[in-house]
């Protein structure tokens, strides 16, 4: 099973050679939670979830089939140890970082915005908890240099600089603070011009606020959805970002419980599905080198698979927004 039918290929195998356009790509990796485990089943529920999915179909909002402008291809899951994070994040940054160097099997009229000027493939991450994020940053980075990060969550946690720790022992990373280490390495676009969207977590103290910002990130709260609507999200979005290559991260937790209960990190008053397809579609445009889909645990699943199928659309919403941008300068 792949993920809306894609052609599944050996991508590190015998299929090493054959040119794609974007990689699906799972990545089963969840020992770095801090509160439900299941995450690491995520790539399969979400590809269960789009089993009525066909890229080969019109997605209507977008106007686009995304079969006539990507190759999309399933590369599968990477193998990741369940029994060393060091490790398993060293599996999918050397997975990933192989997929996005190759070149693509598409070429466009303009300048690559990728650093070496030619076309690379994008990969779409199903994971897996958030700390993948960082693992898959670095690839990019490699190719286009720092990015901004659009971070869909109910929670800026992300952010916290680790430690306290034994001294001389490495410090190791968590998903809750791999944006820390993202930006001590470099990852991110500079200036602030980074946004966490659907934040409405509790805070450790209002310090929080000023070390996200010293990360560098803004936040739009859920309850913006009440005050500007998705239209005045977008628009906020668009103002941080600008013209710089984008990097989406999308935790499936910034939708609200009653529509998407499987997850490791609940948080009520988050946004209803139809909020979060309009907000996407509103970034028509801009230039996505990259996503992610994270901590989708299907245990915790109703058996209608709800949480599932919001996974794997809104997937297909990303392709479609890959597909209508190429990534020319």
């Amino acid at each position: 099973m792949t993920f809306a039918s894609a052609d599944p290929q050996r991508c590190f195998g015998k299929d090493k050679d054959k040119l794609f356009d974007v990689a699906i790509l799972g990545a089963p990796f969840d020992t770095t939670t801090s509160y439900r485990p299941g995450a690491r089943f995520g790539p399969n529920g979400i590809r269960q979830g789009s089993r009525r999915l066909h890229l080969s179909t019109i997605n209507v909002p977008y106007k686009t089939r995304v079969t006539d402008y990507l190759y999309v291809v399933d590369c599968g899951d990477v193998p990741m140890t369940p029994m060393d994070n060091k490790v398993a994040l060293r599996q999918l940054e050397i997975a990933n970082a192989d997929l996005v160097s190759r070149l693509s099997a598409s070429s466009y009229n303009g300048t690559s915005l990728a650093k070496d000027g030619k076309f690379h493939p994008r990969v779409l991450t199903l994971g897996g908890d958030h700390t993948i994020t960082l693992p898959l940053l670095r690839g990019v980075a490699k190719v286009y240099g720092p990015v901004s990060v659009i971070h869909f969550d109910s929670h800026i946690a992300e952010h916290w600089q680790p430690g306290p720790w034994l001294p001389g022992e490495e410090v190791p990373v968590n998903h809750g603070s791999y944006f820390w280490y993202a930006a001590q390495e470099g990852l991110l676009a500079p200036n602030n011009a980074n946004i966490h969207v659907g934040i409405r977590n509790a805070l450790q103290s209002w310090k929080d606020y000023e070390n996200d910002y010293e990360v560098g990130f803004v936040i739009s709260h859920a309850d913006d959805i009440e005050e500007v609507g998705w239209r005045g999200i977008v628009k906020r979005i668009r103002e941080v970002v600008g013209e710089n290559p984008v990097y989406i991260t999308f935790d499936i937790d910034v939708i609200d419980p009653g529509m998407a209960p499987a997850t490791g990190t609940p948080e009520i008053g988050g946004f209803t599905t139809r909020e979060v397809k309009h907000i996407l579609k509103g970034l028509d445009g801009l230039k996505i080198v990259g996503a992610d889909i994270v901590e989708v645990a299907p245990a915790y699943d109703t058996q209608a698979e709800v949480t599932m199928i919001a996974a794997a659309n809104l997937g297909r919403d990303m392709l479609a927004l890959m597909a209508r941008t190429p990534l020319t300068a």
